[in-house]
């Protein structure tokens, strides 16, 4: 069995984000599965993106914000946003006209592990070849 193989056998799917994917993630240890892995690290693969990150890890921020800070156009913005939503990585909220952005640590906390995993296989391998 492969590296991959490995870690997919070893973290069966479940939601990345939503309300069911922060029950699941509080009463399991169990990682991101590797499809859930794959999205997440594409979605912070992109530069711009990988800054909107960066942005947002002293908290939640409204778009409005974001804008200025990155100078990004809001379509532009918006649809990195929407991407990062979309892997996990973000949770958003209303208030009036705003939108608020803010880093799902738990996805974070889930890759850490994913890549825990990653590593601890790589080595498992190691030793087995040596």
């Amino acid at each position: 069995m492969n590296v991959i193989e490995r870690l997919s056998a070893s973290s069966a799917p479940r939601p990345v984000d939503g309300a069911a994917g922060d029950q699941q993630r509080q009463g399991s240890s169990c990682c991101l599965a590797g499809h859930q892995a794959r999205r997440v690290l594409k979605a912070l693969a992109d530069p711009i993106r990988l800054q909107v990150v960066e942005a947002l890890a002293g908290g939640e921020r409204c778009v409005c914000e974001l804008t200025a800070e990155l100078g990004l156009a809001q379509s532009k913005l918006s649809f990195h946003l929407r991407v990062l939503k979309e892997a996990g990585l973000l949770v958003d909220r209303q208030q009036g006209r705003w939108t608020y952005y803010r880093l799902e640590s738990g996805v974070l906390r889930d890759l850490r592990a994913w890549l825990d995993q990653l590593i601890g296989c790589c080595s498992q391998t190691l030793q087995e070849q040596g």
